[in-house]
């Protein structure tokens, strides 16, 4: 049974409905690393993000294909889902429809049904929320001599929620408690990369940090709150000299650094209007596609160390047998990265970038990680018919998971 609860705040719509618990299969993890083998009441809890690729050209086109129950790239997303059995999962690039449509059609038509012979998982929990992607600025924010197009929007997108997020729970959702920080300007950060030469004063005015937006979601495990904090910096490419796009991705990073840091942080305001970051003390897991590998690629240096460094995280440092595997099959850019291939997430071209590691589940040291891994298996693997080559069945990107354990109490 599912139970639809829409709350509309002044900035966006907040969509939640309820949830059961599922084990996870010894293919995603050993099934043991979950349960409460101490008896001290703790909850073994498998937290995953998953860039999915599950966007579509035109405004629409997701809703209509997920009303089916047949889109064959729905229906392999959806399988892996299943055989890796996360509890609390962030979909990237999962383009927003008001209301939750799209993410009720998900997991009714897809996930709420068995998928290549793997069991069918309930998620009666979700959030989701505007983007700023393909919503228009009204500025030339490319300097292409033009205003309009994906370019000149607050977050790439050829049309409002292309590429944006949702959160699917077993456990509650605090829905009057998400904080969300889609209007937050890049210009009020201090110390921002903001290239202040390329954007006019009257462009820096309206820009916001947020390519897509951040979200702080409360979700109740037991009598403990986790926050879920959630986003999808933008890629650190497609720009110029003045790369605006690495510098922004870096300053998106920061922010999540700033929001758990020790400081208040009362320059962070969300969108009604409430400042401050994250209350000290507090259990959080930040999730998404950072787009930002340590060591390889286009980041600007430092940009996700901003979080793998941080006291206050842990990295559980997830891999699979399936990305050593594709960096030396595949060679090109691969063979002559810094990184070890076990950690990458992500099969990029073999030209440039090569193969890198973009996506994170990144707890707080009070959720201690129990196991953790990269949904990436060898081509040996039956399974790998679920990640294939280009063009993929279902992304780019590997749905990338860590077993966490909750500790009872508040």
């Amino acid at each position: 049974m599912r139970i639809s609860i829409r709350a509309v705040a002044v900035t966006a719509a907040l969509t939640t409905t309820a949830a059961v618990l599922a084990a996870a299969p010894a293919s995603a993890g050993r099934d043991d690393a979950r349960d409460d083998k101490a008896g001290r009441g703790a909850a073994a809890v498998r937290v995953a993000t998953y860039n999915l690729s599950l966007n579509r050209a035109v405004e629409g086109e997701l809703e209509a294909d997920l009303s089916t129950t047949t889109d064959p790239q729905a229906q392999a997303v959806a399988e892996v889902i299943q055989r890796t059995r996360p509890d609390i999962v962030l979909l990237n690039e999962f383009d927003y429809v008001e209301g939750g449509v799209a993410a009720d059609l998900f997991r009714e038509n897809y996930l709420e049904v068995g998928q290549g012979g793997a069991d069918p998982i309930e998620y009666p929990y979700a959030f989701v929320a505007p983007s700023n992607t393909g919503i228009p600025s009204g500025f030339d924010l490319n300097n292409d001599g033009t205003v309009g197009g994906g370019d000149d929007a607050y977050g790439f997108g050829l049309f409002p929620g292309q590429y944006g997020m949702a959160v699917l729970s077993k456990y509650p959702i605090r829905t009057d408690d998400v904080r969300t920080f889609q209007h937050f300007l890049w210009k009020d950060m201090p110390g921002a990369l903001l290239p202040t030469a390329f954007y006019s004063p009257e462009e820096q005015n309206v820009l916001r940090l947020s390519s897509k937006s951040h979200w702080d979601v409360p979700v109740q495990v037991g009598r403990r709150t986790v926050h879920v904090l959630v986003s999808h910096p933008t890629p650190p490419t497609f720009d110029g000299p003045e790369d605006r796009n690495g510098t922004r991705n870096h300053d998106e990073i920061r922010f999540w650094a700033e929001y758990v840091g020790p400081g208040r942080a009362n320059w962070i305001y969300d969108d009604e209007g409430v400042r401050g970051g994250l209350k000290p003390g507090s259990s959080f897991v930040i999730l998404g596609d950072q787009n930002s590998d340590p060591v390889d690629g286009d980041s600007v240096p430092g940009s996700i160390q901003q979080l793998l460094e941080n006291p206050r995280i842990v990295d559980p440092l997830p891999t699979s047998p399936g990305a050593p595997e594709a960096a030396v099959l595949q060679g090109g850019a691969n063979a002559t990265h810094r990184g070890d291939p076990r950690y990458d997430t992500a099969d990029f071209a073999d030209g440039a970038p090569g193969n890198l590691r973009a996506d994170y589940v990144l707890p707080s040291r009070q959720l201690r990680p129990v196991g953790a891994g990269v949904f990436w298996p060898v081509r040996s693997d039956p399974l790998s018919r679920l990640t294939g080559e280009f063009p993929f069945p279902t992304s780019d990107h590997r749905l990338v998971w860590v077993d966490v354990r909750v500790p009872a109490g508040r």
